[in-house]
């Protein structure tokens, strides 16, 4: 039980950490785009062919982190499968008590 709260406690303070570290990284940027806005010369409207059909950075953002969602997902079902694959050759398993109250039982 212990160790389970300090992990956590861990884990929420290494995301509270990651969370302001972006939070100081985005108002970095904000303010240095503001800087660099006041100060751009205004450049001419180029076209691009087929600039149109090319995804927009919010889409290909989207796009990424909805694959690694996927992906995650899919890691999650392949490592929790093969917990329950290699549980009979666990003393704690659920699994492996279940199999040695069967052949107790027999």
């Amino acid at each position: 039980m212990a160790e389970s709260t300090v992990t956590q406690e861990l884990t929420s303070e290494v995301l509270k950490t990651i969370s302001k570290s972006q939070a100081a990284v985005v108002e970095a940027i904000e303010t240095w785009a503001s800087a660099v806005q006041s100060v751009k010369p205004d450049l001419p409207q180029m076209t691009v062919p087929f600039a149109d059909k090319l995804p927009t950075p919010q889409d290909v953002v989207a796009s990424a982190y909805d694959f690694a969602e996927q992906l995650l997902a899919s890691q999650r079902k392949f490592a929790e499968d093969l917990l329950q694959a290699t549980a009979p050759l666990l003393a704690t398993g659920t699994a492996a008590t279940e199999k040695k109250t069967e052949k107790a039982a027999k």
